[in-house]
């Protein structure tokens, strides 16, 4: 079954070829080379990007080069009228600086200056830079290490790397805009960011909040409001590859099996109505439901779930799981940004790294921090190799992707592919390493059930997370590390610590030998919530790129200092990168404020 996951047309890349105005000799000398520079960023572009949906990236090319401001006019009428959503700049040559510049405040933009001898591109890109800056329009500068001929038509790979990390971050905020968080129920335990906040959602993504409260499941549940043909082949797909695990629940409270079955039932329909409500059904008009069948257009949503829904009925957790996995009884799909207990930004968190990668995100408690000398104490174990300096426990009941199992390879080593490149055998794997235990009634006193498995060890990750504080606003935090194994033992042992029914991630951040990566203990005790969402591979400076975009200051991160790519402008905030980031966002304020 195919369905269009969101309203809107994918926002494109516009390519704004600009030049030396000057007739009668210099411009007639360089148009060619100028439109073939942005040719070739074009095809570079398109061949090496995809959307989170899987589809390529479509480029629009200016229909003439720009010599001023009328061309500048033209290419801007033209970029409205074909979706752009991101625009690039580029020239190998001297242009007129601020008349031939993109002046549209809310598209992320950068300029790729030529670095050659024959023609300053080099002049008009810290000439054009100075002009954004005054203005108040952020860009990002692109010029690479080494000279080149003006007849090199080849991309520098310096080059290429700063246009995939400003494109892939433009495309994200494009992305996002206009799109929904849905809020299904409230907050969940006191969880601040289950408390919604419309103002970020509003001001510095370009989203809107939509809510709707938990008993919409119940009356969509009682009333049959779901595809029952799809219902009967979800249900039989999850008794043929959802194993139930070990029931830890004290004998005198375990359900019977009628009971458990039901439950089956009822968390099915649960998966099925959550993916509803956030991007519609079709189907759901074809039986009389016009209205819900139009979903919420949500790109990323939560649900509540604790307590008031799971002190009755069966917990969220197949659904949450299922979802944002790579895959379900439809076969392979784009996983769905769906967060546990309604935190919104742990959702957003898992949105960023997915629109980034391509995959499953990966919804987890921060739990435990675990020294040494804790684990010797306790196991009689001593941590060698990766795991000498201690590390920490991500588990958490619900959104945790199948894909985390790190039963998908990329040249024969764990991983967590792009949707789009998973393969049968590896949602097979992912199945069979991963178990569906009942819940454990001191938790989930309506029952229901919960994933659990071991991620395998050796996948670089990042994890991330989104902030709100008073008088700040949001920030970004992340942390780039990887993932371990430990022996059997000890990871029972360990495990069977905390709730077993849950899945288990054994987390090792890089460390830096300073700040909040000093040690691990370090980056624990400077989280700044009780939860994080990591992604398969080390994305963080990505992150920090689209979180400058976004006016989102980061708090805290492990990347190194030549890996950060942010718009020209900061580098007048200060000599220190992370003050600046402050400065300049707290200058420029939210994206759309």
């Amino acid at each position: 079954m195919k369905f269009k996951t969101l309203i809107g047309e994918l926002p494109k890349i516009g390519i704004r070829p600009v030049i030396d105005g000057r007739l009668d000799g210099v411009r007639e000398s360089l148009e060619d080379t100028t439109m073939d520079m942005a040719k070739n960023a074009a095809k570079f572009l398109s061949e090496n990007l995809r959307h989170a949906d899987g589809s390529f990236v479509e480029c629009v090319i200016s229909d003439t080069c720009i010599g001023g401001v009328a061309e500048a006019a033209a290419s801007a009428d033209k970029f409205t009228r074909e979706g752009v959503g991101v625009s690039l700049t580029v020239t190998p040559c001297w242009c007129y600086g601020s008349e031939t510049i993109d002046m549209d405040p809310l598209i992320p933009k950068a300029i790729w200056g030529f670095n050659g001898t024959e023609r300053p591109g080099a002049v008009y890109l810290a000439a054009a830079l100075a002009g954004h800056n005054q203005k108040g329009l952020p860009a990002f500068g692109i010029y690479g290490r080494d000279v080149q001929d003006i007849g090199d038509t080849s991309i520098p790979e310096d080059v290429q790397e700063k246009l995939l990390s400003f494109a892939k971050a433009g495309l994200a905020v494009a992305t996002m805009k206009g799109k929904s968080y849905l809020s299904m129920g409230s907050v969940s335990m006191g969880i601040a960011g289950s408390i919604i906040d419309a103002g970020f959602f509003e001001s510095y993504l370009g989203m809107r909040c939509e809510n709707i409260d938990m008993s919409e499941f119940i009356r969509r549940i009682e009333q049959e409001i779901y595809d029952k043909e799809e219902y009967e082949k979800a249900l039989a797909w999850a008794k043929a590859n959802c194993k139930e695990g070990k029931n830890y629940n004290p004998l005198e409270k375990v359900k019977s099996r009628k009971v458990l079955d039901a439950d089956w039932e009822f968390v099915v329909k649960m998966a099925l109505i959550g993916r509803d409500l956030m991007i519609g059904n079709p189907k759901l008009k074809e039986l009389g439901y016009a209205e819900e069948a139009l979903g919420r257009n949500a790109i990323s949503g939560g649900f509540q779930g604790q307590r008031q829904w799971t002190d009755h009925f069966p917990n969220g957790d197949f659904m949450e799981a299922i979802l944002t996995s790579s895959f379900d009884w439809n076969g392979i799909r784009q996983p769905f940004m769906f967060a546990t207990e309604n935190d919104s930004l742990n959702g957003i968190s898992m949105l960023f790294g997915h629109l980034l990668t391509g995959a499953a995100q990966i919804f987890s408690d921060v739990r435990t921090y675990w020294s040494p000398e804790s684990v010797k104490r306790v196991t009689g174990h001593t941590l060698t190799g990766d795991a000498i300096n201690g590390f920490i426990h991500l588990i958490n009941s619900g959104a945790s992707a199948l894909d985390g199992t790190g039963e998908q390879t990329i040249n024969g080593k764990p991983a967590m592919k792009p949707w789009w490149d998973i393969t049968e055998s590896e949602v097979e794997k992912c199945l069979e390493n991963t178990t569906w235990g009942p819940g454990m009634l001191e938790y989930f006193r309506g029952g229901g059930y919960s994933s659990t498995f071991k991620t395998k060890g050796g996948m670089p990750v990042t994890m991330c997370r989104i902030n709100i504080v008073r008088g700040i606003g949001p920030v970004l935090q992340i942390a780039e590390g990887k993932t371990i194994d430990l022996p059997e033992d000890v990871h029972n042992t360990l495990n069977e610590r905390t709730n077993p029914t849950w899945p288990t991630t054994w987390f090792v951040p890089n460390l830096t030998g300073s700040g909040p990566f000093k040690d691990v203990y370090s980056v624990m005790a400077n989280w700044g919530a009780n939860h994080g969402a990591f992604t398969y591979g080390h994305i963080g400076a990505d992150l920090i790129t689209l979180a400058s975009m976004l006016r989102i200051p980061v708090n805290m991160h492990n990347v190194s200092e030549d890996k950060i790519f942010r718009p020209s402008a900061w580098a007048s905030f200060g000599m220190d990168k992370e003050s600046s980031d402050y400065r300049a966002c707290a200058t420029y304020k939210a994206l759309y404020r």
